[in-house]
């Protein structure tokens, strides 16, 4: 059996994928030139033409693009093909103002399929295995994103999508499930409910997780393998590049994923003065799509905060590698002067046995500071063995979180089950500083 999907691309060497980047590149922005109205007059505005981009560092020439952007453009001022091009919609799961719009050529679906049957390819899942995919499908990216990449290399797909917890269960014990397809979260929630219901996930066929569509620390990874008997991959896109498989996770040495680099040209740029930043140091990820045709951006800023290496990988990948997201430059929280990341806290939760992997992070205003409050499930053990204890654990949490990130938390234990489970992306932080209940 093959150890690559399309070994000629993922294994390409350097300056030939350079070439070829390029050529796509100069493509891609003489096609948005030529179609899209909003680049051609912010390229103007910059004092750039297509014919300007004569290397790929040429790229900093360009126009940035922002969420904004695509929702002031909504639904399709930024798509770049006439409308009966076009052969399917799909659309962020914002919850404030328009949605982002994703529309698809017959060519953008074949190339998204193709990102995500490497990225399946590389957790190990084969033709015939069965998958069992609980995102939700629908308008989300995920769903579909999945699917299409396991048919593509003819697994056998059970389309389960999100919700009825004990059904998926039922489920991988029937049909024999190999891989689960979810939010980590979720995963974690379908790990309690089958502890609940007396069934031990190690024992059955599942052996392959792929997990994405929220940040996730290494200590959430290895709580899910443990709980799971799974080997958790990492599936990394966002609706604005045309969902997952940008990026990928293998089974090398390298800690990171894998950019898909014949499809996006990946550079980390300062968040402050949005110069691009070398190799190796952290900063926002900016992407720029250069093989679609409906809707390619330039250089659009994710707010994701990551650094990009090029490191040798013993999968034998040449591809640049993305580490793991650290968070959104807009989800850090500045608290008493220091920058804090929620996966941060969650590293520090999950690394104690007293409590489970379910917790909130409250952020309170306090006369004129802000405080970050913690609220975390206790392992039933603990709490059952009453206050005294609790108000232990709850110490020794608070001591950490200030060893560690340096600033002071109030942390409390809350019984088991108190928490609301995720079905889809988790809400990890609750921010009350501007409702009168706090």
């Amino acid at each position: 059996m093959k150890a690559y999907w399309n070994q000629e691309m993922e294994t390409m060497p350097e300056e030939e994928l350079k070439a070829l980047q390029l050529a796509k590149l100069q493509e891609t922005v003489e096609w948005v030139y030529d179609r899209v109205p909003f680049y051609r007059k912010a390229m103007e505005d910059r004092g750039v033409r297509p014919g300007d981009i004569k290397s790929l560092a040429d790229i900093a020439l360009l126009p940035f693009t922002v969420k904004t952007d695509l929702r002031d453009n909504y639904p399709f001022g930024l798509c770049a093909v006439p409308k009966d091009q076009v052969v399917q919609i799909h659309a962020s799961s914002g919850t404030t103002g328009k949605p982002v719009t994703g529309p698809y050529t017959e060519q953008d679906l074949a190339n998204w399929a193709e990102c995500m049957a490497r990225n399946l390819w590389a957790a190990g899942i084969r033709p015939g295995d069965v998958v069992q995919n609980a995102y939700g499908y629908g308008l989300f990216t995920g769903g579909l994103g999945l699917h299409q990449g396991a048919r593509r290399i003819s697994a056998a797909v059970v389309p389960a999508s999100s919700g009825m917890t004990e059904r998926q269960i039922t489920l991988m014990k029937d049909f024999g499930t190999k891989a689960l397809f979810c939010t980590p979260s979720y995963a974690l929630t379908i790990a309690e409910k089958a502890r609940e219901l007396g069934v031990d996930l190690r024992n059955l066929p599942l052996s392959v997780g792929v997990f994405g569509a929220e940040p996730w620390s290494e200590e959430m990874k290895r709580e899910i393998e443990s709980r799971m008997g799974l080997v958790a991959h990492e599936v990394y896109g966002l609706t604005e590049m045309g969902g997952p498989g940008v990026a990928f996770s293998c089974s090398g040495n390298i800690s990171g994923l894998h950019i898909n680099e014949d499809h996006y040209i990946a550079e980390v740029v300062d968040p402050l003065t949005l110069e691009p930043l070398p190799l190796g140091e952290v900063g926002e990820l900016v992407f720029t799509s250069i093989q679609r045709r409906a809707m390619p951006l330039l250089r659009y800023r994710t707010r994701d905060i990551t650094r990009l290496v090029r490191k040798k990988c013993s999968c034998g990948r040449t591809f640049l590698v993305m580490e793991k997201v650290l968070g959104r430059d807009d989800d850090m929280m500045i608290i008493s002067g220091v920058n804090v990341f929620p996966s941060q806290v969650e590293s520090i939760l999950l690394d104690i046995k007293e409590v489970e992997p379910q917790y909130v992070i409250i952020i309170k205003k306090q006369g004129h500071l802000d405080r970050l409050h913690v609220d975390v499930e206790a392992s039933k053990s603990v709490y059952e063995k009453g206050p005294e204890k609790v108000a232990m654990v709850e110490k020794d949490i608070s001591s950490k979180i200030k060893g560690i990130i340096g600033i002071s938390v109030s942390v409390r234990l809350v019984p088991p089950k108190t928490l609301m489970r995720s079905e889809g992306k988790a809400q990890r932080v609750r921010d009350t500083r501007m409702s009168r209940d706090h």
